[in-house]
């Protein structure tokens, strides 16, 4: 049986719309590839499916994942080289795709003063505290595992977290900027109408797009190429437990972090073309009010009271553990020197005078935690951390009572997620089947191609806004100068 996501060209009596290049999805990736398509002289359709444009872009909190000696970088004295962050982008383990992250590395500088160009605005400060976002209109923040272990074994630490000059989220600033060169390229946009179905020929091209719009179907033709841009996955409840089965099941107990519209449709459209979807077990997972920095002294357990990660690396990978912890259970352990109320989402689980009454109250295996704390009280005296290897600045003996743990467990802690998973393109955007071969005339960026991270473990604040603007470009690019069909 026929995909009901690909139509036959022989099917199509009369298209109601054209276009050199047709864009599916009008968030930070479909505008960035919009502008430079229409550039590179190409005439633009933008299909967005609600009434307006923005999609997770503008909902975010405005953090570009760049480095390589940007202007703030250089600003604040920051020594960063394109070959420092292709290196961090390479490491902890299961990297991205080594050709992506290249050329991510090696044109960031450019991508921010492509940024600058637009008008998008940010400051030459940064935010030395750790958090998940500034406050203030603060551009620069450590806004990954820059500083941590193992990854700074790999590349020389430096931020590159850059929010756009906005104080608290900064996603509707850089949106602003955004529509504002798609409204001066003269790309033509066509609200209220969803992608539904890729059309194509004989030979396997895509040449158009089937869309709806006031439920009626809508047949548009594109000339050089289709970009699929229209979102991930994380509000398809049927992908999720397909793809994502450890998360639909605790879909109760964490947010689902995105916009409706999130739904999967541009992956399955692409898929249905013959594209691969790769990584689609992958997601990003926070609690977000953590690591306040005095809490770093502390040290994360699972309901046996034993560590499983060094504190003072990102938030995502912290919340990536603690949800794979038996019964998702994870406590912060801090004494008295470390104990305080940074947000009003943290959960108190317990205080205690002692280690072994608080073993008592999270009903942990006696000895257990007690453990665990006399080792890392020995070691981190001597300013070391054999096991997790946190970093020495925040190594300090719990040993101030009272005792408190701070409740980071799935449904105690407030935890939200968003899909890592999407379509295999080229550094270009061109979508790629299971053997690597291109479709012809597709492309794909943002959250309907997968990026350049490839799991919660290596994610950092920024990758995901930094991604899709920058393949959007490349998508857009590449689309003009297919040839037509």
């Amino acid at each position: 049986m026929a995909d009901p996501r690909t139509k036959s060209l022989k099917t199509v009596d009369e298209w109601e719309h054209e276009a050199d290049v047709v864009v599916v999805g009008y968030g930070g990736a479909g505008a960035c590839a919009a502008i430079e398509a229409s550039r590179a002289g190409a005439r633009v359709l933008l299909l967005e499916a609600t009434g307006g444009g923005g999609g997770s872009t503008a909902l975010s909190g405005g953090h570009l994942y760049l480095g390589g000696g940007t202007r703030p970088q250089k600003a604040i004295g920051s020594d960063d080289s394109p070959e420092q962050m292709f290196r961090y982008l390479m490491a902890g383990g299961d990297g991205p795709d080594e050709h992506k992250a290249r050329l991510y590395a090696n044109e960031s500088v450019s991508h921010f003063n492509w940024l600058v160009s637009l008008g998008v605005p940010f400051t030459d400060t940064i935010w030395e505290d750790r958090h998940t976002i500034q406050p203030t209109d603060a551009c620069l923040i450590w806004s990954g595992n820059e500083k941590a272990y193992p990854f700074v074994e790999s590349a020389r630490p430096a931020p590159r977290g850059h929010k756009v000059a906005r104080e608290g989220d900064a996603g509707i600033e850089l949106w602003k900027h955004l529509s504002k060169a798609v409204e001066a390229s003269e790309t033509e946009i066509l609200y209220d109408t969803a992608g539904r179905a890729l059309v194509t020929n004989d030979s396997g091209r895509v040449v158009g797009v089937v869309a709806r719009k006031e439920g009626k179907e809508l047949f548009v033709k594109a000339h050089r190429g289709v970009i699929l841009t229209s979102g991930g996955f994380i509000m398809n409840m049927k992908m999720l437990a397909n793809h994502i089965p450890r998360l639909y099941a605790r879909i109760d107990d964490i947010e689902l972090h995105g916009n409706p519209k999130d739904d999967g449709s541009g992956i399955q459209m692409g898929a249905a073309a013959g594209g691969a979807a790769i990584r689609m077990s992958e997601m990003f997972l926070t609690t977000p009010w953590y690591p306040p920095s005095s809490f770093t002294f502390g040290i994360m357990v699972n309901i046996r009271g034993e560590r499983f990660i060094n504190e003072d690396c990102y938030h995502g990978r912290v919340s990536a553990g603690a949800f794979e912890q038996p019964e998702g259970k994870a406590y912060l352990i801090v004494d008295h020197q470390a104990f305080g109320f940074p947000e009003s989402d943290t959960r108190l689980a317990a205080t205690e005078e002692s280690i072994p009454e608080m073993e008592r109250a999270l009903d942990m295996p006696t000895g257990n935690l007690m453990h665990t704390v006399m080792h890392y009280n020995e070691q981190a005296s001597r300013g070391i951390d054999p096991l997790f290897r946190k970093q020495s600045a925040w190594l300090r003996p719990l040993e101030a009572s009272p005792f408190a743990a701070i409740d980071c467990s799935v449904g105690s802690s407030p935890y939200y997620a968003f899909t890592l998973g999407g379509l295999r393109t080229a550094p270009g955007g061109q979508v790629l089947s299971e053997e690597g071969e291109t479709i012809p005339g597709l492309f794909a960026a943002g959250a309907n191609s997968s990026g350049i991270t490839r799991s919660a473990s290596t994610y950092c604040s920024g990758q995901s806004i930094g991604d899709a603007t920058f393949f959007g470009r490349q998508a857009g690019s590449s689309a003009a100068s297919s040839p037509p069909w």
